[in-house]
């Protein structure tokens, strides 16, 4: 698991800068097949079936409601695709990078 994993969300105030982008890509080689695209960071996971995908999913949202930190997602039949910026500072956060590795630890189980 990451140590970023381990962390918990922190509302971001007034103030807040958002990560540079070279912040945002040193972090990003801690993390797996994560990328940053058009301001936020995301992936694509891939599933046997349309159960397995919709089941990850509610995982995520279970993940965004214990952090309040919420993502958008999009999912088809075998494919889902997790996006992260936090919206309250316009950029990236670590609350992204944790809530990212917390998504990716549900792979892990």
């Amino acid at each position: 698991m990451s140590k970023w994993a381990e962390k918990k969300c922190k509302p971001c105030e007034g103030g807040t800068k958002p990560m540079t982008e070279d912040e945002i890509n040193e972090h990003l080689k801690q993390m797996d097949a994560w990328a940053y695209t058009d301001g936020a960071i995301e992936k694509t996971y891939e599933f046997k079936n349309y159960y397995h995908t919709t089941a990850f999913v509610n995982a995520v949202a279970w993940i965004a409601h214990r952090e309040d930190h919420h993502p958008d997602i999009t999912f088809g039949y075998k494919t889902c695709t997790v996006r992260y910026a936090t919206h309250a500072i316009g950029g990236i956060s670590d609350n992204d990078f944790i809530c990212a590795a917390k998504v990716d630890a549900l792979r892990e189980k």
